[in-house]
Parts: C-alpha cells; structure tokens; sequence
C-alpha cells in the first residue's frame, strides 16, 4: 500500500537559484566523484536522448560552478547506449564494475530501463530515470524522476473524453512501454464509456506507417493517442498530413513528443496536436526562465528545453542534494537519502516518494503551436502522487502482463521484427 506524505513534512526543499552545497562556492577540490551519464547518442533514439545528455551536463557544471557536491568535482563519463538494449545493459555494467561511478543517470526507452534495471539491482547501484513511462514497476536501485501513469496516461485520457471527444484510435511503437501505455489507456477509456477504434503498432525505427494511416481514415476516431518513440514519428506525422489529417480535424495526443522533438519533426505538420507531459518550456515561473536561459546561454539561443530534460537535470540536483545531506557518495546512503528529498524545479515542485521511488509532479497538457511551443491547456491543480500500478488491475496482474509481453518476444523487452 502507498503512504500518502504530506509536503510540510518533506526533508528539504531547495531552489534552482539558490542551490550551493554546504562547503561554500569555492572551486572544488579533491577525489571528483565519477557519474555516469548513459543515453542514445546514434541511432533510433538518439533523436531524443541527446538533448537530455546536455540538460544532465548543464546540471553537473552547474554544481562545479557552485563548489561541487561535498566540495568535490562531479566528473561526468558519457556513454552511448546507441538504441540498442544490450549495450545499455553492457555499458551499465562497465560504468558501475570499472569506471565505479557513484550514480548513473540515463536511459530513454522502458525497454533499455528494463534490461539495465537488473545490472543495477545485482550491483545494488542507483539509476536515476528521467522519462515518463508505463509505471508496472518499482526499484529500490532507480529513482524515477519522470511521470508514473496517473502523471500523465491517464489524465490525458480523461480530458481528451472531456474536450475531443470519445472515440479513440491507439498507433504505438512496438515495445514494453507503448503495449502498456495502451493497456492503461484502454482500461481508462472502458472504464469511461468511450470506444476504441482501432489499435496499431510499428516496429521501433521502422517508417512503414502508411497502412496505420489508411485505417485511421477508415475509423475517422475523435482522437489519436500517439505512443510511437524515435524518428518513426518523422514519417508518421508525415503520412497524416499527406492525407489531409490535421490537428483541427482529428487531433493526436502524444506521449514522446516534446519541444526537442518538434525541431526535428517540424511543428507545421502538428499544429493544433496535443502532448501530455509534466513540463513544458513555456511555463511561466522565475525557476523555469532560469533553466531555459541557462541552456540557451550554454547550447545556443536556438535550443529548447522540454520534460525529459527537465526530469534529467533536476534528478542530478536531487542526487547532489542527498548526497550533501548523507555527507557522502556511498550509493547505499545516497539511496536512503533520497526518500522524501524535495526541489523547486522548473516545471514546479518535485518531491521523491519515499515508498516507490518516483516523483510527486504537476499534470500539464499543451497544444502545439507553430512556433514548436506549447500552449498549456489544462494543469492539475496540485502536484500529483505518483501510483506506478494503475488500479484497474492487481499488480501480479499487471507482472503477468508484462510476463507475457517479454516471453512472447523471445525473452526481449521490444519486438524483434524477426
């Protein structure tokens, strides 16, 4: 059973701009604490993943520019996880086993977090995840800093029925995190009277989407619900607008695609579509200005922040924090430290849950504008506790599910296209 935690009670709450470790701002000194940043930096994913490496960077330097943590350099080692699972998985190994690291922040796609996820739970390590997922899941070795479903799968759901209407068409990337996603928001939609008209998936990486198009335009649904992960998004929004699908006339809701992505896909094919996330760069708080002027400053005034690496570069200050108040870089200590560890980020207030390990985070819903920004629609009105298993199933249901799914693709966490 999850425990509800009241925030008055949270540990501590530190700001983005006033953050200093307690050794004062001098440069630091000493033995650098090693921490691994692992993402996709070629491939599929990489789309994605290289932007949260330099929002987990600006983090780090950010720190060395205040002191450090302990009043040592964090020294960061980049590793490329190259959208292929069992190098993350090998790669996790070597930044825990050789480079011994004292955290590792990283990973995109649930199907690198669930091959990485028992390296770490062996190494009895610490994995911070910055991206929103499926939930289903719970490690005392990983904090997840981005969305459980009731952060965003379900809510969107909700105010889709509320404001687009009740018929809903599912198009996914064929792999753990969209089979779940849709097993959530199908029980959602059931359990909300609303129809299901179609559910489709396609191979990660894969451009063959005509034929999903085709049978979007012989369902006509009121909404698509859009879990596809990578550049499969590319010709995906590409086929809709070919086929005169626009957001004023059948609006897509997505759960991968953020302002990173819309300077790849080009915003003009989804103006008027709908994203679900937690952050959002046009967020108006001194917190977020902050953060989006410090990227800017650092990447160039072309950049954009978006959730992900939002989620990425508040865990790094979360992990410093916990490492201050453990007054050490022992994982087991750092990991302990960490429950009810709270931030002022940019998108908001941030809390870890001491009894899951994921985040108590606002809900926002944005409709994309030409500019590649998002107009926030619809927030939560508080920040919302995380529950990584949906209540519609028990949680040995949902493991059997997930059983299914990783035998049923000869023992992989994403379809093999064999």
């Amino acid at each position: 059973m999850i425990r509800k935690i009241i925030f008055a009670t949270i540990v501590v709450s530190v700001g983005l701009s006033n953050f200093s470790c307690s050794r004062g701002e001098k440069a630091p000194r000493g033995e650098p604490i090693k921490v691994g940043v692992l993402h996709s930096l070629t491939g599929t994913m990489a789309i994605s993943e290289t932007s949260v490496v330099d929002a987990t960077l600006l983090a780090i330097e950010e720190l060395n520019g205040k002191g450090g943590v302990l009043g040592r350099p964090v020294k960061p080692i980049v590793v490329d996880g190259a959208s292929d699972w069992p190098t993350f998985a090998k790669e996790a190994e070597r930044l825990i086993v050789e480079e011994k690291v004292s955290v590792v922040f990283g990973c995109w796609t649930s199907a690198s977090r669930k091959t990485v996820k028992p390296v770490f739970e062996k190494q009895d390590h610490l994995l911070f995840y910055p991206v929103q997922y499926e939930g289903l899941e719970m490690s005392p070795n990983i904090i997840y800093t981005g969305a459980a479903p009731n952060q965003q799968l379900i809510p969107a759901v909700k105010w889709a029925f509320e404001n687009l209407g009740k018929r809903f068409f599912l198009v996914a990337s064929d792999y753990v995190f969209p089979r779940s996603a849709n097993a959530i928001m199908k029980d959602q939609i059931k359990a909300l009277r609303g129809e299901i008209l179609g559910e489709e998936y396609i191979l990660l990486g894969s451009s063959d989407v005509r034929g999903v198009v085709q049978r979007i335009i012989a369902t006509q649904p009121d909404v698509i619900l859009n879990t596809i992960n990578g550049d499969t998004n590319v010709a995906f929004f590409r086929e809709l607008k070919q086929a005169g699908i626009t957001g004023d006339k059948i609006p897509t809701i997505s759960f991968s695609i953020a302002e990173d992505e819309l300077r790849t896909l080009g915003a003009k094919m989804m103006v008027g579509d709908y994203a679900a996330w937690n952050y959002f760069q046009s967020i108006k708080s001194d917190e977020n200005a902050g953060f989006v002027e410090r990227f800017q400053k650092k990447y160039g005034p072309h950049r954009v922040t978006d959730d992900p690496m939002e989620a990425a570069y508040f865990g790094v200050y979360l992990w410093a924090q916990a490492v201050e108040h453990a007054e050490t870089d022992d994982v087991k200590a750092v990991r302990q430290a960490i429950k009810n560890q709270s931030f002022m980020a940019p998108e908001g207030l941030v809390s870890v849950d001491a009894d899951n390990n994921h985040t108590w985070k606002a809900v926002r819903i944005g409709k994309i504008t030409e500019k590649g920004q998002f107009d926030i629609v619809w927030t939560s009105e508080k920040p919302v506790r995380p529950v990584p298993y949906p209540v519609y199933r028990s949680e040995e249901e949902w493991h059997q599910f997930l059983q299914n799914l990783y035998e049923g693709w000869g023992k992989k966490w994403a379809n093999p296209g064999d």
